[in-house]
């Protein structure tokens, strides 16, 4: 199945919670949900700033 924003937010608000308890500081990844899968990576990128705003977890995102 294709991920939803509802979704990706969930599965963001795993991610942080992960962080959080395990002291994971920095993230790297990919545009996530935005190639094969077709969210609009502007959606995903204001998700992304909304779930980690209030943390101290830097991301870096990779575009290949």
């Amino acid at each position: 199945h294709k991920p939803t924003y509802e979704n990706m937010r969930k599965s963001l608000e795993a991610m942080k919670a992960h962080c959080l308890n395990n002291g994971v500081t920095d993230i790297s990844m990919p545009r996530i949900g935005c190639g094969l899968d077709g969210l609009d990576w502007n959606k995903v990128s204001a998700i992304l700033g909304e779930v980690f705003e209030d943390t101290d977890i830097k991301i870096t995102v990779y575009t290949l």
